[in-house]
């Protein structure tokens, strides 16, 4: 038992948490009861939950403390509170997807990924916001309303996993799941200044992950720092055989790599696509100064040109929207979720475009048309075909970049949070927010951002993105560890004791 108080408990880092929980200076139950006051005291501001389970984390807890009395052996996160992302199927809680298609539904099954959590006696506090099926750059798309950055409450915490993003930055919660299809783990980071990776893809399981497009979407760990994320990366990633696309093979030394960042004698790569119109000068500023700082640390930087990433955004708003309108069409008001108009005089079909109209938002509706449109006969090979094309482009200047340097690095978004609803009207304004993540989702390999510091301009956290190769996954936490170090050692960690709007 401990006098630390609430504050106190809720800045402590998760590996802080595990080990005080370890050695029995905090019980898991003060952890937990510290973020749901925490939760309880800012959630109204910033709405980073849809759901918050407080007996169920509760349980949780009383079960880690239990172990602990006992003797038992606890796992390096035993105890730690996390927030998941509500795309993610859990037998406790609802899964809604941010969508009134699935409002209040429970599924009968947990996700691949909520058991390794379980397993691993991580402390799930509840769901978080997020636009609706990850179709999103700002989390302004959810079906219950937007989340707002801890940073500036009237601008977006990114997106589609918003809400996690912005339970980290408000001390919500120390950990956080979230999901990337063409950046949404890495852009929430990036704008509220926290850590988020996108391992590579079918490292982590995705069975009882809510699909968008199958081909692109990867879960992963969102932390405040590159240790944290090491951990909770360590507990939901490896071979799954509920999941077909899930690799067969060791989960790479991340959290060795955490503890032990250098980045002396790498290569490191600088992508000349990755800058001009468009970017904030206070974006490239920081990411300038980062590259400069990864030559002071005993990095040679390596300038790339890589042509076929200018066509990663078009490729991706046509492979993402096809997948989606084929892995939707299974909400049909018939067997789960939403049903509207079924008073016995219509038929299956009128049922489900009712329910289809009411339960669908506009952004959802926009994708599905698009891809609806891009595999129908006479356009699938001048759209999609064509798309499927780029990206094995794509792949092939990813393998000779990676001949020539070990990482690459980038600004992860353009520019810093925006304000909710400036882009609202914009489909493609809001697009180009991912214009630098969507390359490394096509072609599957490994990305981080984590933060380089604040934008002079505004103020607001900067993101620095840093992409490995497939199953190189340790060189992201090689990397952004020695630069957090690095950043941590000059100027203090980028996220404030306490978040500036709260």
């Amino acid at each position: 038992m401990t006098d630390m108080t609430d504050s106190t408990i809720t800045k402590l880092t998760a590996a802080e948490l595990a080990a005080r929980i370890a050695s029995g200076e905090l019980t898991a139950v003060e952890v937990t009861e510290a973020h749901l006051a925490r939760i309880e005291a800012v959630d109204e501001k910033v709405h980073a939950f849809l759901h918050v389970d407080r007996e169920g984390a509760l349980a949780q807890a009383r079960a880690v403390d239990e172990k602990r009395e006992r003797g038992e052996a606890l796992g390096p996160l035993a105890g730690v509170p996390l927030a998941l992302k509500d795309i993610f199927t859990t037998r406790d809680m609802p899964t809604t997807v941010g969508s009134r298609i699935l409002e209040g539904w429970l599924p009968p099954y947990d996700a691949t990924l909520v058991g390794r959590l379980r397993a691993a006696d991580v402390v799930i506090l509840g769901k978080t916001n997020m636009d609706e099926f990850a179709m999103g750059s700002s989390t302004e798309n959810s079906a219950y309303g937007p989340t707002g950055n801890p940073w500036d409450l009237t601008r977006i915490p990114g997106g589609s996993g918003g809400g996690s993003s912005a339970a980290l930055a408000s001390y919500e919660a120390p950990l956080a799941i979230g999901t990337d299809t063409g950046g949404s783990i890495r852009q929430p980071a990036a704008v509220t200044g926290t850590v988020g990776v996108k391992p590579t893809y079918g490292a982590v399981s995705r069975y009882g992950m809510v699909a968008f497009s199958s081909s692109l979407d990867q879960g992963g760990p969102c932390a405040r720092t590159v240790l944290d994320a090491a951990l909770l990366h360590e507990v939901i990633a490896g071979h799954d055989p509920m999941d077909s696309t899930s690799i067969d093979a060791p989960v790479p030394p991340v959290v060795e790599a955490a503890r032990n960042g250098s980045v002396t004698g790498m290569r490191v790569g600088v992508v000349k696509q990755f800058r001009g119109e468009g970017y904030q000068a206070g974006v490239l500023q920081r990411f300038d100064e980062s590259v400069e700082l990864l030559k002071e640390l005993g990095a040679e930087v390596v300038e790339l040109d890589c042509p076929s990433f200018d066509l990663a955004l078009s490729a991706y708003y046509l492979i993402a929207p096809s997948e989606c309108s084929s892995n939707l069409a299974r909400f049909d008001g018939l067997r789960y979720g939403l049903r509207t108009g079924d008073d016995g005089t219509r038929s299956a079909e009128e049922v489900t475009s009712l329910t289809r109209e009411a339960g669908f938002g506009d952004e959802v509706k926009r994708r599905i048309m698009l891809g609806t449109y891009a595999l129908s006969s006479g356009y699938y090979d001048a759209y999609y075909g064509s798309a499927q094309k780029v990206r094995t482009l794509i792949t092939r200047d990813f393998e000779r970049a990676f001949e020539q340097v070990d990482v690459i690095v980038s600004p992860t978004t353009p520019t810093t949070a925006f304000p909710i609803g400036e882009r609202a009207d914009d489909p493609m304004a809001m697009y180009l927010a991912d214009l630098c993540t969507i390359p490394t989702n096509l072609a599957g390999n490994a990305a981080m951002s984590l933060p380089c510091g604040l934008a002079p301009e505004d103020g607001l956290p900067v993101g620095l993105q840093i992409i490995a190769p497939a199953m190189k996954d340790d060189r992201l936490y090689t990397v952004g560890a020695a630069v957090e170090a690095a950043f941590t050692a000059r100027w203090g960690h980028p996220l404030l004791e306490e978040a500036p709007a709260l």
